[in-house]
């Protein structure tokens, strides 16, 4: 099903693998698709370093208004240098804290009129339905505020990173990045009937997820099994690239993905991508089609896969050994019982996935028991679509609860199921509390991904787990035809024509960034929290769901840092950052001794923190606390290391163990300002005991950039670019 090849190799025509080959690995690296687009996007005399200038902009409504704030506090004050699209998709219910939702989508549309934004209302869309309907386009770059801003299949290679990344392109500054290795996706055959986008995508994530294969690299879609693939197929398979920890994705493109810009009204935003003659890889990815199987990923990760087939023939041995037990799922007749489907968002509510969900249940129904089906349109254009060919109408008669666009079922802020319940959705993420559910207050509920198809085939079955391979059903060609009639009558596009008169309104709940220091001579740091699992995610770092609603309030936020993972972790934090070090401790750090200027404030230690959400505030509360530093073996992915860096906080890697580091320890790091102006790379710490015991222990620093190293020392973003 799904091939590695942990090597580089040289591929003839995006088809196959060669040996005789004339060229060298560095001059045939640059045959790939994606070094032509990001050379292309350089601004600096170093293809091997790059300053990228992106083509357009994307956020949602938990993520702009940090965005805009930030760059005003920066200096901002003119207009958008680029297309930035302002989406309203993940706090559109309104649901939460009274007014301060609706009256964050009134600062965005303010903020769209005074400087030249393009502002997407509540329930029009959802934030990559849009961007690929309206912005993407071969050969381009979009970088978004969201990690799944991933347009490759429509040949624009498109990034996700935190908050700050987006404010440097407002300010005029560049995407600073190392040229990405690239590794081959090689699709041959075709799917069978049945066998969804969904479904090839967890295969992949299965395959290449834990060992690191393609992390912070380019997957390239090459091979010929790309063309049986419809384009919302590939979108499908393409936006779940993000669950690899890849940098970003593109693909080939030919008639399939000029038809797609045709239809939206834009063909002038197709050419034809292909590799060179001969291209080289820095790996590949063989993925047999015709050999993909309906899966399932178990949560708490999309990577924890099984085939739906292996887990029904092995459901006690399966549903044990997973990270929680799920034997209670099991009837007594051997059958694994659901209690939710959904499909919504970027990844599940597309066109396709909707129609052929329609024809798994046209004539069938739900039931009237403890299994709902809740399906979610990714745009107004789908849904009218749906309307006209009919699907729609099949799936209500089936008891499928249609909505509007909304992002929430990926992030835990809609269909949240009852206590102890199983969910199974075509979303992007099953993490932990995903789905909505409160641990702390005793709710646990569940998530497992798999594709429309199958969840479409489980409700036809009456909740009963149903791959839809075992169901005979003839699927229907349904002709879309974009209508943006929708988005016409409700979006403000006010691209290059700001209206600086404009001002900007603010509710309640819209904080300004509290003042932030500069990094000091030498910093002491309280352990606040030490965290042991193998890869902590961001939703652990602060909660999605419901404190969505004040990524607004950076101070209100902040009191939800950890909240799921480590309760305490905010009162220390508090205390270590405003509290006198212990007299154990001074007295250590005065026969340590350092010259200078010293502040104390607290550090994270976790094994590999920041798998998942580009969410800026990750790291942002933790600073706000007084949070200097994360130590880590790893960083899950590089935009959480970024996120770091951009609110001033050291980024450290060690190489003991971190259960080595215990709450209520120090970690005295002297001369750590000089050691960043220096780029030093190595830095000698102390790990202070409670009792003053010291060890001497080692931290590392990878290479930063220079502008990296600048906010590092200033202490935040914000403070590097505030004149």
């Amino acid at each position: 099903m799904v091939e590695l090849i942990n090597k580089g190799v040289f591929v003839k025509n995006g088809r196959e693998i060669v040996t005789d080959c004339n060229l060298s690995a560095e001059e045939a690296r640059k045959g790939t698709i994606a070094y032509g687009i990001l050379s292309s996007h350089n601004l600096s005399s170093n293809n091997e370093k790059l300053n990228v200038r992106f083509d357009a902009m994307a956020s949602h409504d938990i993520t702009y208004v940090g965005i805009i704030q930030t760059a005003r506090a920066s200096g901002f004050n003119s207009e958008f240098p680029l297309p930035y699209v302002l989406t309203n998709c993940h706090n559109s219910l309104c649901a939460v804290g009274g007014t301060i939702n609706e009256d964050d989508h009134v600062f965005g549309l303010s903020a769209a009129r005074k400087y030249g934004g393009i502002f997407v209302p509540a329930h029009q869309a959802v934030i990559h339905s849009y961007m690929r309907e309206n912005m993407a386009g071969c050969g381009k770059m979009i970088l978004g505020s969201d990690s799944h801003t991933r347009y490759g299949a429509l040949g624009t290679l498109a990034i996700g990173e935190g908050g700050p990344e987006l404010v440097k392109q407002i300010l005029g500054q560049t995407y600073d990045v190392d040229m990405p290795e690239v590794v081959a996706i090689n699709l041959v055959g075709a799917p069978r009937p049945g066998v969804g986008p969904q479904d090839v995508a967890l295969a992949i994530i299965g395959a290449v997820f834990a060992n690191g294969f393609v992390k912070n690299k380019v997957m390239e879609f090459i091979g010929d099994g790309i063309a049986n693939l419809p384009i919302e197929y590939r979108n499908g398979i393409d936006v779940m690239t993000t669950e690899t920890t890849c940098l970003s994705s593109i693909w080939m493109t030919d008639e399939i993905t000029e038809k797609y810009f045709i239809n939206h009204k834009r063909p002038g935003d197709y050419r034809k991508l292909a590799p060179a003659d001969i291209a080289y890889y820095d790996g590949m990815v063989t993925v047999d089609l015709s050999k993909v199987e309906c899966m399932i990923a178990l949560p708490f990760h999309p990577s924890n896969t099984f085939t739906v087939n292996e887990l029904i023939a092995n459901p006690e041995k399966v549903l044990r050994n997973s990270e929680i037990d799920l034997t209670g799922k099991i009837t007594s007749s051997g059958d694994i019982r659901i209690d939710q489907g959904v499909i919504a968002g970027c990844a599940g509510g597309t066109f396709d996935n909707l129609c052929a969900a329609a024809d798994i249940l046209r004539g069938g129904s739900t039931g009237a028991g403890e299994f709902a089906l809740s399906a979610y349109p990714a745009s107004q254009p789908v849904l009218a679509s749906l309307i006209k060919c009919g699907a729609a109408a099949s799936l209500i008669s089936a008891g499928v609860t249609l909505r509007t666009a909304f992002c929430g079922p990926c992030f835990g802020a809609g269909d949240v199921p009852s206590n102890g319940a199983l969910s199974i959705r075509h979303s992007t993420r099953n993490f932990p509390n995903r789905e909505g559910s409160k641990p702390g207050d005793g709710q646990s509920a569940y998530v497992a991904l798999m594709d429309a198809r199958s969840i479409a085939a489980t409700a036809k079955n009456g909740g009963i787990l149903t791959p839809a391979t075992e169901l005979s059903v003839n699927y229907n060609e349904y002709d879309y035809n974009f209508d943006d009639s929708a988005y016409m009558s409700r979006v403000y596009n006010g691209y290059g024509n700001p209206k600086p008169e404009e001002q900007i309104v603010f509710g309640p709940n819209i904080a300004d960034w509290p003042s932030i220091p500069a990094l000091s001579d030498n910093v002491v740091m309280g352990v606040a929290s030490v965290i042991t699992d193998p890869v902590t995610t961001t939703d652990e770092l602060i909660p999605s769901g419901e404190t969505s609603s004040y990524r607004s309030n950076p101070l209100k936020l902040a009191q939800f840092a950890l909240s799921r993972k480590d309760p305490g972790y905010v009162n220390r934090a508090k205390d270590f950052a405003n509290g006198e070090l212990p007299e154990s401790v001074k007295a250590a750090i005065a026969a340590i001794g350092a010259e200078g200027t010293t502040n104390t404030g607290s550090v994270v230690c976790a094994i590999k923190p920041g798998d998942g959400s580009a969410r800026e505030q990750a790291a942002s509360c933790q600073r706000v606390l007084g949070g200097m530093a994360n130590i880590s073996n790893d960083y899950a992915n590089k935009r959480y290391r970024s996120n770091l860096i951009n609110w001033g906080m050291l980024p450290f890697t060690y190489d003991g163990d971190i259960t080595g580091f215990e709450i209520g320890d120090y970690v005295f790091v002297p001369g750590v300002k000089k050691a960043v102006e220096e780029a030093a790379t190595k830095l000698d710490a102390y790990l202070i005991k409670a009792n003053g015991t010291t060890e001497k222990i080692q931290l590392k620093l990878h290479v930063m950039t220079e502008q990296e190293r600048m906010i590092i020392l200033k202490g935040c973003l914000i403070n590097y670019n505030r004149v």
